[in-house]
């Protein structure tokens, strides 16, 4: 099997990016035997603190973050670093050539019933200003150089891709490597899964709820067809099983708050994700525009995600569309 280094030196990756995903693969390893520890190394549970986002921090949530910033700016090819866990950035090597921003602990409130969570990372050019500030970071995911996550599972998997394609590795234990267990991952354009939070049903658009309504419905629908429904709670996980055996992942619009109207980060999440699965033959979309073309405003700027099995996005979207224009044409 295939090392991760020797595979991208295989595919003429720029040696300053593999010593920043090098730099990553270090992250994994560390953040991996501290989930596994669990309760013995003192790391479940919450902290009676806060992050940027206003949402209650995990133990592991902030060893993660730590972890993963400390490591990367020891790297000379890091500019500057972003976190979902961080108010600002973080700078580092003035002459660094890459920026990254990250979701240190995806899915951090499964950390205390053993369930999966994971690390998930997106690598930019430092543009040609390299002003040192925060808009260095505002840059559309269509721009990014690499991407990835990590999950800690049953087994320890990286899933990335640089542009040429969606690769799987997988940790060897017994030797420190992750090896290539899959590559070119494809995902079919028709699903007949979908993983969405039910519990927000009543707060979704119109067309949303029709869409869901419909899949619901089954044989005796519309759809004529029978849909089943995932739900892990970390989108890191729920993304994963889309890559293996595809699907549908949506965290929509919802009306709860006006001035926060959607759930997950364009920079730590959606572009990341919306770029594996675009990697993987899928589609990706806010259910405004395509993901990957949004220009960010903000290192803490929220998206809706549509993502998954091209044909059953398209067709949300129509869901979307139609219910917009009072017409719902699927």
């Amino acid at each position: 099997m295939q090392r991760l280094i020797p595979t991208l030196r295989h595919d003429q990756v720029d040696e300053a990016l593999i010593s920043v995903i090098n730099s990553l693969q270090i992250c994994a390893k560390e953040i991996s035997f501290r989930v596994g520890q669990g309760e013995l190394a003192g790391v479940l549970g919450s902290t009676l603190s806060e992050n940027i986002q206003g949402e209650t921090q995990k133990k592991l949530d902030i060893l993660s973050n730590q972890l993963i910033k400390e490591i990367l700016l020891e790297c000379q090819h890091v500019r500057a670093v972003a976190s979902e866990e961080e108010e600002g950035i973080v700078l580092g090597n003035e002459q660094g050539k890459y920026l990254v921003a990250f979701d240190p602990l995806d899915g951090s409130s499964n950390i205390d019933i053993n369930s999966m969570v994971g690390t998930i990372f997106s690598v930019l050019p430092v543009p040609e200003n390299n002003s040192g500030d925060v808009d260095m970071f505002l840059q559309p995911g269509k721009n990014q150089v690499a991407a990835g996550y990590i999950l800690y599972g049953p087994s320890i998997m990286l899933a990335f891709t640089t542009g040429q394609g969606l690769r799987l590795f997988t940790l060897d234990q017994t030797v420190g490597e992750f090896l290539l267990t899959k590559k070119d991952l494809k995902i079919e354009p028709e699903t007949s899964e979908f993983a969405i939070n039910m519990s927000n049903f009543r707060h979704w658009q119109e067309g949303m709820q029709l869409y869901v309504d419909d899949l619901l419905a089954g044989t005796s629908g519309p759809r004529a067809k029978n849909f089943n429904m995932r739900w892990v709670a970390a989108m890191v996980a729920d993304v994963h099983r889309i890559l293996c055996r595809g699907g549908l992942f949506a965290y929509p619009w919802d009306a709860r708050s006006a001035n926060k109207p959607y759930k997950l980060r364009l920079m730590y999440e959606g572009n990341p994700m919306a770029w594996l699965i675009e990697q993987a033959g899928g589609a990706a979309h806010s259910g405004e525009e395509r993901i990957l073309d949004i220009q960010p405003t903000d290192i803490h700027q929220r998206v809706g995600i549509i993502l998954g099995a091209k044909h059953e996005v398209e067709t949300c979207l129509r869901y979307l569309e139609g219910s917009q224009s009072g017409d719902k044409t699927v």
